[in-house]
């Protein structure tokens, strides 16, 4: 059974940074495309970063391109998100999703974990 984790969510104020962690359990973490999206209240979601299987390459949305790191630990099967210089818009319920398969693209995300709350005050 797939299990994904988030932790690291909280109030910043703006400028300010957090580290999200997503622990993923219950399969073989390594073949799996990584990815984290968020949603803000009345918004859909939508995605923010994800990674290859083997962390060499990496995707941005726009909006957070040079503010927001992604990166995972295959041996510790966990993913992170480094978000530094936090906006208010920034403000959203962050999940962490795996992918169909090895191929990341942002339509092939099928699990996704709970959700952590990020909070950027002005």
């Amino acid at each position: 059974q797939v299990q994904l984790v988030e932790s690291g969510g909280g109030s910043v104020q703006a400028g300010g940074s957090l580290r999200l962690s997503c622990a993923a359990s219950g399969y073989t973490y390594i073949y799996y495309c990584m990815g984290w999206f968020r949603q803000a209240p009345g918004k859909e979601r939508e995605g923010v970063a994800f990674i290859s299987t083997g962390g060499t390459n990496t995707h941005y949305a726009d909006f957070v391109k040079g503010r927001f790191t992604i990166s995972r630990d295959n041996a510790k099967n966990t993913l992170y998100l480094q978000m530094n210089s936090l906006k208010p818009e920034d403000t959203a319920m962050y999940y962490c999703a795996r992918a169909a398969g090895g191929y990341c693209s942002w339509g092939d995300f099928t699990d996704w974990g709970q959700g952590t709350q990020v909070h950027v005050s002005s």
